[in-house]
């Protein structure tokens, strides 16, 4: 994983470890971090769980769409100059948006079919994707510059939070909210149920079943274009993104259960809090604990923490 190790967590991370001044134990600002880099994985996991929560499809090929947003957002500010906020509807609108193709001409043509015709068909468009961006971008770590404000920090009770991470946390609570009302709460997230839950039922009721998957996978997949834009300060952008957080993705999702936003929420915050404090705390077990986690987890909740199925 690309996350900082140890010695450097405390600089990358914003963690004060001076100790001298601060007026709340270190133990906060690491909390705090393990929050924001938890932040992150839900915001790149947040459209698998829609994808295969909602539509029961499993699109491996979701971290690619993730990976067109973030070298969508260093083309258009390292080549044309574009603010790193105005970058962000872009990656989200592009992943979507070139996802409909896919959904029409390929993925359509397995929303009922095995979950093996399934793995391997999106496996497949992973592997080109990673090919793709190799011989379009190369193989270096793509370089990043955001806005002196955002690469600031605020300090509180002599514990430095950094601007970035806040930022993160705030726009996967705003998110969070948007999908919860919007799947749970309208008419078009009961579409949704029913063309899944029955789709022959769903077509005699006049529900436009093709257009309401089109719809969702969309959402999904522009959701994970955004995440890939917001992961690069943090995690970095190679072609091998879509191969590595690929793995984290699904554990988020296994660990908060299938159809459930909130509990890929939820997920997101217990690994990300338990992968950074492991990593500080016992680097010893390195990248390990959260693997840990989720079997501890999956073990006592087998459905997820709030799966619904």
């Amino acid at each position: 994983m690309a996350w900082p190790g140890v010695a450097r967590s405390a600089r990358l991370l914003g963690i004060n470890s001076s100790g001298a001044s601060s007026m709340l134990p270190p133990v906060f600002g690491v909390l705090f971090d393990g929050l924001a880099y938890g932040m992150l994985l839900f915001l790149l996991s947040v459209g698998q769980s829609v994808t295969l929560g909602m539509m029961n499809f499993i699109n491996l090929a979701h971290c690619s769409f993730a990976m067109l947003g973030g070298y969508l957002t260093v083309t258009l500010m390292s080549r044309y100059g574009w603010s790193f906020f105005a970058t962000l509807p872009c990656a989200f609108v592009v992943a979507a948006v070139v996802s409909v193709g896919f959904e029409r001409t390929l993925f359509r043509r397995l929303y009922r079919a095995s979950e093996l015709d399934q793995v391997l068909l999106t496996i497949g468009i992973v592997f080109i994707s990673v090919a793709v961006a190799a011989y379009v971008f190369g193989t270096d770590q793509q370089p990043l510059q955001l806005p002196h404000y955002l690469r600031s920090s605020l300090t509180f009770m002599g514990i430095r939070f950094a601007v970035y991470r806040l930022v993160l946390v705030g726009l996967a609570l705003l998110i969070t909210l948007a999908l919860v009302i919007g799947l749970d709460y309208t008419r078009f997230g009961a579409r949704v149920r029913a063309a899944v839950d029955n789709e022959r039922m769903a077509r005699g009721l006049g529900i436009d079943v093709d257009r309401t998957f089109a719809i969702t996978f969309a959402l999904g997949s522009g959701l994970a274009g955004l995440g890939g834009a917001l992961a690069i300060e943090i995690v970095g952008l190679d072609p091998s993104f879509a191969f590595t957080y690929l793995i984290y993705v699904l554990i988020v999702v296994s660990v908060g259960g299938l159809g459930s936003i909130s509990g890929s929420f939820v997920a997101a915050i217990v690994l990300g809090i338990s992968d950074v404090a492991g990593k500080y705390y016992i680097p010893q077990l390195g990248a390990f604990l959260i693997y840990l986690v989720m079997i501890s987890l999956l073990m006592w909740r087998p459905l997820g923490l709030l799966g619904k199925r």
